[in-house]
């Protein structure tokens, strides 16, 4: 809690244009966080995706609440408003939607969909920090945004960090005395919470690093558009168009995506992963199985049909992808992908 930690988070609510940062010492404490001040508990029910990371429904079923899986939408990977309403029951705390890969969830559907429910919205921005929906900047979207500044985020600390983001005074206050054990002053703890502070270094290191955020946002638009325009030249489709072959992902123009990955869809994701690994070229799955599949979830079945989000997660590969990525590497990578698909 040294000076650079809330030097840290006014310059961050000032670029996501809220009230407040509230920062802590991981994305997981983060939503641990947010749902801690929403008063999310136990047998209390959060919507959510299947198709993230295993944090996202774990921080969940940690406070004793029950992660509720909702399908995913097949062109953006992000939860489907089309199946949140009917997964709402009187026992919904919260929806927590993520913005997977570096895009925004659908903000206005969703938004809508829980202010006729009167449920709050938790963002899980882990992925999207930088990226922005109409204007609006991912992790300002909703109640409350979190986010994660792990090393391998868009913006990353050299070891685990994350905020949480509001423009509502009172989440503000519980938020920052749950993340200090409850206190609000020295040795008074009107709350439970957790230690959950960020390291100064790493606040540190995010100030210096936030100075070229901005240019790095925009690269990694540049870099992700290029492989899509590269990928299509050569007769690739974008997801909205289809279901098998070699797919790339489809960006509205009101949306600003940072990429946090490159994401493709291929009909022999094990080949393709063999002949970039022959070109010395990395690549990963995220996520090779549903949450709802995970055994640590089997006592929580899924709210209805979870078709896509089984589909998907099959044929999903990320490619190299960081704001420093050169024509060179990305074309050498297309190729590589291209003759292993043909």
């Amino acid at each position: 809690m040294g000076p650079e930690v809330s030097a840290l988070e006014q310059r961050l609510a000032d670029f996501v244009e809220v009230s407040h940062c509230v920062s802590v010492s991981s994305g997981t404490d983060a939503l641990l966080a947010a749902m801690m001040a929403l008063g999310v508990g136990p047998g209390d029910e959060v919507i959510t995706t299947p198709f993230t990371f295993v944090a996202t429904a774990e921080s969940i079923a940690l406070l004793g609440a029950v992660p509720v899986f909702v399908d995913i939408d097949p062109v953006s990977y992000n939860i489907s408003p089309d199946g949140i309403s009917a997964a709402i029951t009187k026992r919904t705390r919260a929806i927590m939607p993520v913005s997977l890969y570096g895009q925004c969830y659908a903000v206005d559907e969703v938004r809508t969909i829980a202010g006729e429910a009167e449920v709050p919205v938790i963002e899980d921005g882990a992925q999207s920090f930088g990226a922005a929906s109409r204007g609006r900047r991912s992790c300002g979207l909703s109640e409350i945004g979190c986010t994660s500044f792990f090393p391998s985020k868009p913006l990353g600390c050299y070891g685990d960090g994350g905020a949480c983001f509001t423009s509502d005074a009172d989440l503000a206050q519980a938020l920052r005395q749950i993340r200090n054990h409850g206190q609000d002053r020295r040795y008074h703890h009107p709350l439970l919470g957790l230690n959950a502070r960020l390291d100064t270094l790493q606040a540190a290191i995010l100030l210096a690093k936030l100075d070229g955020f901005e240019a790095e946002i925009q690269a990694r638009a540049a870099i992700g558009q290029r492989y899509t325009d590269e990928f299509e030249r050569a007769g690739a489709a974008l997801t909205r168009d289809a279901e098998v072959g070699l797919l790339v992902p489809f960006i509205p123009d009101d949306q600003l995506s940072v990429y946090a990955q490159y994401t493709i869809q291929v009909d022999d994701r094990d080949g393709v992963i063999e002949a970039l690994r022959h070109e010395g070229i990395p690549s990963a799955v995220h996520y090779p199985i549903p949450l709802n599949e995970q055994p640590a979830f089997d006592n929580y079945p899924a709210a209805q049909d979870l078709t896509v989000s089984r589909r998907v997660s099959r044929r999903v590969l990320s490619l190299p992808m960081h704001p420093y990525l050169s024509e060179e590497d990305q074309d050498r990578i297309v190729n590589t992908v291209l003759a292993a698909c043909s």
